[in-house]
């Protein structure tokens, strides 16, 4: 009976939006296009032989390709971001005969593929149109009829009878969208509302408002960056919220598996759980053992403590935290579905046995076998609901994001430059007017100016946090070569930077003030970039020598410089061991 009724619902969906890509324009029109393809794909998975409209032909071919390719994650082609396709080889009890396995794939394709709601793992305009793609959905599936009922009515049949077995949807469902809309426009709400673009923002923030999932299934090969943490995988469900047409569902194991993984290793040897992400050593598998533990197992707990399974970073208080959460469930908790009055069954095993009990069964052999016991109908429970149970996964990590390399940076000191600018005009106009000024002092003057009003420019970038082009960072890159024909055609004595000069006489002790300047030294600086990196720079920067020398041997440039060569030049100011040491 499901397999016929999902099979009408499919069909159904792809006509009546096969009519409103016609009727419609815009982001309404490719919202359409794109339904048009998602029931398509569901439609051909049950009847290969189904016709296609022509204007999704293509797109439902390769996505119907990545699903019977079963080669892990790789991109949708309907919605833009990574599915996990290996999910869709029929297991459990859907890989019998033709008609199981192609129920089996439709209702993984819409168990799994999110229309969601926020940007992160597609881009802006993707989520805008998805979440138009489910607005329509929940609009027109009441109105859609088929064989005399409505597409809801059949889609609360599916959904009706699954969640008895397996419970209620981890991810928004179209109630919610539903719900949303009326409580924003009323009954009166009609699709054209959507492309105004107030209108729609008002939506998305009441439907995120709306309960997140609290299973990460895998939508969009989420990854984060290293170190890995829970708040960071957290991210990752926050990103995925949207619809699902027929949602997996929630359960307390997958739930239980989402909590106890990305915890960092601090042990020193290769448990089970560990496994290296993006060069950490991280809980990348859970146990069914942690499970049983928390269902009251202390036997459970001790051998996943003996065998390094709990050496993580948190992992301590995120079992509390679960464990208080699963305590805190009375009776009518634990019976709101088959599957989770299966595990209330399971809980019943695991206390040990005490006084008045066979003493076989107050053994720890005992233990262990009620143990296995558990574990085995543990896992027959996940065979039989793995095409609706919603499973967990363990993020990945992403390598850093690719830095552009920052190609220099100029000292921000705009009004030192705008003076030396002006400067350099009352230069350049004043020995003009003498006409003491040659063609190639001319050059260089102008070159000068140029660079001044380059460096006067990158400063206020620089100090207004607007990144620098890369104009900006070959001009930096080059500023030697760029300084060195500022100046070409002067002899390499007046380019010279380690000069010095007497400038003051002392009668009494018969001295002189000496002021000098040694070699260019090299200087570390941090600074911030406009996208929150610090970095270190290399730079330049003067010596400055004063000291006190006899008059009767005032110093020139070349006894300076052998002094600087040799050693015995005197020790530049004690204040300038702040920057220099």
């Amino acid at each position: 009976e499901l397999i016929h009724q999902l099979k009408e619902i499919s069909k159904a969906m792809m006509e009546d939006f096969l009519e409103k890509y016609r009727t419609t324009s815009g982001v309404l029109k490719e919202a359409a296009k794109r339904n048009i393809a998602f029931f398509a794909v569901g439609l051909k998975l049950q009847d290969p032989k189904a016709h296609v409209p022509s204007v999704v032909a293509t797109d439902v071919k390769r996505e119907i390709q990545n699903i019977e390719s079963h080669r892990g994650f790789s991109m949708s082609t309907i919605f833009k971001y990574r599915e996990d396709f290996s999910q869709y080889v029929p297991r459990g009890h859907y890989s019998g005969n033709e008609d199981s396995r192609n129920y089996f794939k439709t209702m993984m394709w819409y168990g799994r593929m999110s229309f969601l709601l926020k940007s992160g793992l597609v881009s802006k305009g993707d989520a805008r149109i998805q979440t138009l793609q489910a607005c329509l959905i929940a609009t027109s599936i009441d109105r859609v009829r088929v064989k005399g009922k409505t597409a809801a009515e059949l889609w609360d049949r599916v959904y009706s009878v699954t969640s008895f077995f397996v419970g209620l949807a981890d991810d928004l469902t179209l109630y919610e969208y539903k719900d949303s809309m009326r409580k924003l426009w009323g009954d009166s709400f009609h699709i054209d509302a959507l492309t105004d673009e107030e209108k729609l923002l008002n939506l998305k923030a009441e439907l995120a408002k709306l309960r997140r999932p609290k299973i990460y299934g895998g939508t969009g090969q989420c990854l984060i960056v290293q170190p890995i943490t829970p708040e960071k995988a957290n991210q990752c469900l926050h990103e995925t919220q949207g619809m699902h047409f027929m949602s997996q569902r929630f359960i307390p194991d997958s739930y239980v598996f989402q909590n106890l993984v990305n915890l960092i290793y601090k042990g020193n040897d290769s448990p089970f759980t560990m496994v290296k992400s993006g060069g950490a050593s991280i809980r990348g598998f859970p146990r069914g053992l942690d499970l049983i533990a928390l269902l009251g197992s202390k036997r459970a707990m001790e051998i996943i403590e003996q065998e390094g399974d709990t050496d993580y970073e948190g992992y301590d208080e995120q079992f509390s935290s679960l464990k208080a959460e699963f305590t805190a469930l009375d009776e009518s908790k634990w019976n709101r579905n088959l599957y989770w009055g299966w595990l209330f069954c399971l809980k019943a095993l695991l206390k040990a046995g005490g006084h008045g009990y066979p003493s076989f069964m107050q053994t720890n052999a005992w233990q262990d076998k009620q143990l296995q016991t558990a574990l085995a109908s543990w896992a027959q429970l996940r065979h039989d609901t793995i095409l609706y149970a919603k499973p967990s996964y363990t993020v990945g990590a992403a390598m850093p994001p690719k830095v552009e390399p920052t190609r220099g940076y100029v000292e921000p000191v705009a009004q030192f430059y705008t003076r030396l600018l002006a400067l350099t005009n009352i230069m350049d106009n004043g020995l003009t007017s003498m006409n003491v000024l040659d063609r190639a002092g001319k050059l260089r003057l102008q070159g000068l100016k140029k660079i001044l009003t380059r460096l006067i420019q990158i400063s206020k970038d620089e100090l207004e946090d607007t990144t620098l082009n890369d104009n900006d960072y070959e001009f930096i890159r080059s500023f030697g070569d760029v300084l060195k024909s500022a100046v070409s055609g002067i002899s390499r004595e007046g380019r010279r930077t380690s000069i010095i000069a007497d400038v003051h006489t002392d009668l009494n002790s018969s001295k002189v003030l000496e002021e000098g300047v040694g070699y260019v030294n090299l200087i570390l600086a941090a600074y911030g970039l406009p996208d929150g990196r610090i970095l270190v720079g290399m730079g330049p920067v003067f010596s400055y020598y004063e000291f006190k020398w006899a008059m009767m041997d005032r110093l020139t440039d070349e006894k300076w410089k052998e002094m600087l060569k040799s050693g015995k030049a005197p020790d530049m100011p004690s204040w300038a061991t702040g920057f220099t040491d």
